[in-house]
C-alpha cells in the first residue's frame, strides 16, 4: 500500500488569529488519523519559477487515510475556524511506489 500526502502551499495569509486556531484544532485532527508533518516552512531555496510561500507536506500511511483525515468531523471543525483567513492549494497525493 503506497503512502498518502498532503501537499499545502500558502499562497497569503490574511489573519494570523484564525489560522492559529485552525493550526490548535488541525494538529491533533490531523495525527489522529495518522498524519504526521514532513515538512513545514518557508523555502530553503526557490528554484525553477518557483514561488517563495510556506509548504506543509504531511505523510499519512495510506491515500485512502489521506482522504479520510481531510473528510473528518475533526478536520472540518478545525477548516471552519480557518474559513477564509488563507489562499492555499492544497493536494492529496499518492506516494511513489
Amino acid at each position: 500500500m503506497r503512502k498518502g500526502y498532503w501537499v499545502t502551499v500558502y499562497r497569503a495569509t490574511k489573519n494570523t488569529s484564525a489560522l492559529a486556531a485552525y493550526a490548535e484544532l488541525a494538529g491533533p485532527a490531523i495525527a489522529a488519523a495518522g498524519g504526521r508533518f514532513i515538512v513545514r516552512g518557508m523555502p530553503h531555496e526557490v528554484r525553477e519559477q518557483g514561488l517563495n510561500e510556506r509548504t506543509v507536506v504531511i505523510e499519512f500511511p495510506s491515500v485512502e487515510q489521506a482522504v479520510a483525515a481531510y473528510e473528518s468531523d475533526a478536520y472540518k471543525k478545525a477548516r471552519a475556524a480557518l474559513g477564509d483567513a488563507v489562499e492555499r492549494d492544497l493536494r492529496i497525493v499518492q506516494g511513489a511506489e
